[in-house]
């Protein structure tokens, strides 16, 4: 490709990337103000957070170089156990990724 073809394909990229991101992202604020998502959708959405980050956290914990990684020498794996435990005791998210991320160093550095 020349660099006038490079231009307008980025162009156009932007252009696709942006109205997607304003139809997606911005439906619901461009909704007249009467309309009122049904209750079970409501709550659905409240656990859409929570799904994000497990479908992020979870191929890397899980996972070295493409492969499952299940052993008891996964340092990601033990700081997440660690983390959750941490949290189930004490139902604080601030200790939980302080211990959590202590931990995965540690047992980084000196495992």
């Amino acid at each position: 490709m020349n660099q006038i073809t490079d231009y307008w394909y980025a162009l156009l990229a932007f252009a696709g990337l942006t109205a997607s991101t304003l139809l997606t992202r911005g439906s619901f604020s461009m909704l007249p103000a009467s309309f009122k998502l049904p209750a079970r959708i409501e709550r659905a959405l409240r656990y859409a957070p929570a799904c994000a980050l497990a479908a992020i956290i979870t191929p890397e914990v899980l996972t070295k170089e493409g492969q499952i990684y299940l052993t008891w020498q996964n340092d990601k794996l033990w700081a997440v156990l660690i983390a959750a435990a941490v949290f189930y005791k004490t139902r604080n998210m601030v200790w939980m990724m302080l211990i959590g991320m202590s931990a995965f160093t540690l047992l980084r550095l000196y495992v």
